[in-house]
């Protein structure tokens, strides 16, 4: 608790120097007046005038930096937001989920241009930040597509439905009827890697960005269409220290680095579209916005030494390297109208989403099969698709003095999820293989046909909105959301939020409300299992049998207390300050958010004897409701435009997040430990307690600046025993860029993240001998891959 204050009061002092640091406010500064659409339905709200804390992430702002992955550009400007970089983790390598206040990935809702988007098919199961989830993929969409990205940093699902617990990110394209542009980037890492055994100069993750942007006029009364492309091929980097792990081939084999524990490899390309067009001499506009994604994507599992049991000499005399490449497909697309219905506002809308991810392991083995095992393998793949129709309704009412805005709508949603079975040899043994052998592709087993599914549910959500302005000082809310889901049935959720401009420099607010967030499809259903050859009791003959992650409502997980699972609900408290006065703003919000019957997936359980013999399962792993949390923290968040004659003009941040989540209780078992140690502590410790972010943006005629310093408290990635946790530490990061505008339409821009080439607290060199030369740990949440040089070329025209 004693950091907890001493960075929250290093918090409140960095957003207040901002004021005190720069010359008096001058008379013809104003407040940003960016209008908002994120937690409101009125009109005209300006991000300093809403009722619940909203951030507004301007294009330009999220570009100039060395990232070209919009997870990693939110989390480097947005101190609530966390985007580690997990390794050795499969799928969760490639599709890398983000998370706000420290919460589950899937309990913040991401909006497209306000339309729910869809979660990747992808759920994360290993031992990762935000185990357990599926969640959307940021990454789908280029940043260069963007206007401005909005977070609302509040409960939010009276207003938006499932997964808002934590808040909202709502994804603005932009709107362009002419002009266009065009980026070109390549960086690399250039750092010194010193890890507990070995120390080297490292080159690589080469990556080079292309994108586009080009907006057309439709029509004569404001049509426009904007494409947007990018392309983005990346290289993998590798921070593994020596391996040194014995094998029983060679007892005395030099200790070498194996394994290659860092990103993967990329090749992507994305297409984005958006368009309005007016209907004729109507008071109707049509709607359409959409994009399509392709990536492949190349992680590494763990090494396999020469001498291990599931290595064949005769193909990999000095071990392997599985490779597990990831094809995902990504589609959104979303089409309506809006326009007046009588003295209302009113949208019609109707949006699909899909997303397919096939796996292949390469550069592996199924060892059962001997010198005759082939070494690359289809391991099958998961679909998840989204449909939604829905229309919103919203009128402004003059009562007096009072401006009422009234909001209605209506939605229904479709959601499916589907596995398909990889090739037998993925996933099977040959016959008569050793008892000691792993079935199946060594780094990532295929889906057995006894894994495929294909299932899907309906929900239905009406909701209604208020909010009044007084002509007092105060401006209430109220909303109140009803949910019917064919599989667990009905949930309502309720806001109130009310807000006190006490002066023109000074006003209060705050909001309470509760929330929930339906256990998706991937939760319910995902089932992967692994055969293992055993003898089951009663047999003196080896069987084969299952093991693996299960449905909770299937015979092995109900054997086990296995129930069908419920939504986990949330109580969201919030209450704020916001100041401005000219050029200057700061916003102080502090939240309380308890969730309960949160969702969490057990360890693997050991099924009774008798089961054994049932089941032909030894142990089974599933999702549990129980996990009852506890999130308090503040956010903190001051700016100052200093507009100067000689000098150009500079854009101050400085902002805040401290965070604390006590994990209260959570469901046990007289069979088996349902939650380790490292799960807990996951939630608790995985994301940073403390993250400040200063920076400063400077311009001034033809040159530009930008400086960020970031700092994040301790993130622990535990283990099993206190002795094996792993710290990041306490660092910041310095990120600098330079522009230059060598032509009117043509800038460049050379820049450093990283600058002092920071990495996390090494491991010790007593736990390499049995991670297999993980250096680092891979919770960090800014990467453990050091410093990033780049340069990129723009052009406007």
């Amino acid at each position: 608790m004693t950091h907890f204050r001493q960075a929250l009061l290093a918090g409140v002092g960095s957003a207040l120097a901002v004021a005190v640091s720069t010359p008096a406010w001058a008379a013809d500064q104003n407040s940003d007046n960016t209008i908002v659409v994120t937690g409101t339905r009125a009109q005209n709200r300006t991000k300093l005038d809403t009722v619940a804390p909203v951030d507004v992430l301007s294009l330009d702002t999220l570009s100039r930096q060395g990232s070209t992955e919009l997870g990693a550009s939110l989390a480097a400007v947005a101190p609530s937001i966390d985007f580690p970089r997990p390794a050795g983790t499969d799928g969760t390598d490639s599709i890398r989920p983000a998370t706000l206040r420290g919460l589950s990935p899937d309990q913040t809702l991401v909006l497209i241009n306000g339309v729910r988007g869809h979660t990747a098919a992808l759920l994360n199961v290993n031992g990762s930040v935000g185990r357990g989830s599926a969640a959307v993929d940021l990454n789908t969409i280029p940043t260069l597509a963007l206007s401005q990205v909005e977070v609302l940093r509040d409960g939010a699902s009276a207003q938006y439905g499932s997964d808002a617990i934590a808040g909202v990110m709502n994804l603005r394209l932009r709107e362009a009827s002419h002009g266009g542009g065009a980026t070109a980037s390549y960086g690399q890492y250039e750092t010194q890697f010193n890890g507990a055994r070995s120390s080297r100069h490292i080159s690589d993750g080469g990556t080079l960005t292309l994108g586009a942007w080009q907006g057309f006029k439709l029509g004569n009364n404001g049509g426009f269409l904007t494409v947007t492309g990018e392309y983005l091929d990346r290289g993998l980097t590798g921070r593994s220290d020596l391996d040194t792990r014995t094998t029983t081939a060679n007892p005395a084999s030099p200790a070498v680095v194996r394994s290659r524990i860092g990103d993967p490899k990329v090749l992507q390309g994305t297409g984005y579209v958006n368009a309005a067009l007016p209907i004729g001499d109507t008071n109707w506009t049509a709607f359409a916005f959409g994009g399509y994604q392709f990536r492949d994507s190349t992680s590494s599992a763990f090494a396999r030494e020469p001498g291990n049991v599931n290595n064949v000499l005769a193909i990999y005399p000095d071990g392997f390297l599985p490779q597990i490449k990831v094809l995902s497909k990504d589609l959104t697309v979303t089409a309506g109208v809006r326009g007046q219905m009588g003295d209302w506002n009113a949208t019609i809308k109707a949006s699909y989403g899909r997303n397919r991810i096939d796996y292949r392991t390469q550069g592996s083995l199924n060892s059962t099969y001997g010198a005759a095992s082939q070494t690359s393998f289809y391991d099958g793949a998961m679909i998840y698709d989204q449909a939604l129709g829905g229309m919103d309704l919203a009128k402004l009412y003059k009562l007096g003095g009072t401006d009422l805005n009234v909001a209605w709508g209506v939605e229904v949603r479709r959601e499916g999820y589907r596995i398909i079975a990889g090739e037998p040899t993925s996933y099977n043994r040959a016959p008569g293989a050793s008892s000691s052998l792993t079935s199946g592709a060594q780094g990532f087993i295929g889906f057995q046909a006894g894994n495929a599914l294909k299932v899907s549910r309906i929900s239905n959500a009406v909701y209604l909105d208020l909010e009044a302005k007084l002509p007092s000082i105060f401006t209430f809310g109220a909303a109140v959301r009803g949910e019917h889901y064919s599989d667990f049935g009905d949930i309502a959720t309720g806001k109130l939020s009310a807000r006190a401009d006490i002066a023109d420099w000074f006003a209060l607010r705050g909001t309470v409300s509760t929330g929930f967030r339906a256990p998706s499809l991937q939760q319910q259903y995902f089932t992967s299992t692994a055969s293992v050859l055993t003898t089951l009791p009663g047999q003196t003959v080896p069987t084969i049998v299952e093991t693996g992650t299960f449905p909770s409502t299937s015979a092995i997980a109900r054997s086990l207390g296995g129930q069908a699972l419920r939504p986990e609900k949330s109580t969201n408290f919030s209450a704020g300050a916001v100041f401005r006065k000219g050029g200057f703003d700061l916003t102080i919000d502090g939240y309380i958010i308890k969730i309960r019957d949160q969702l969490g997936l057990s360890e693997n359980i050991p099924l009774s004897s008798a089961d054994q013999a049932t089941y032909g399962v030894t142990a089974a792993r599933f999702f549990i409701n129980g996990l009852h949390t506890t999130t308090k923290g503040v956010d903190i968040v001051g700016h100052y435009k200093l507009r100067t004659a000689s000098v150009g003009i500079f854009d101050l941040t400085a902002a805040a997040n401290i965070n604390k989540i006590t994990v209260d209780s959570y469901p046990t078992s007289s069979l088996s430990t349902l939650f380790a140690r490292q799960r807990i502590l996951t939630i608790t410790e995985g994301t940073p307690g403390e993250k400040l972010v200063g920076s400063v943006d400077w311009s001034f005629d033809k040159l530009g600046a930008t400086a960020r310093a970031s700092y994040y408290g301790n993130v622990i990635q535990p283990s099993s025993t206190a002795a094996g946790d792993l710290s990041t530490g306490r660092k910041t990061i310095i990120d600098l860029e330079a522009r230059y505008k060598v032509l009117p339409m043509a800038s460049l821009s050379v820049g450093a993240n990283n600058v002092f080439d920071i990495y996390p607290t090494k491991t010790p060199a007593n736990l390499l001998a049995t991670n297999g030369g993980v250096a680092f740990p891979y919770y960090s949440p800014w990467g453990f891959n050091g410093r990033y040089l780049y340069a990129k070329l723009s052009l406007n025209w």
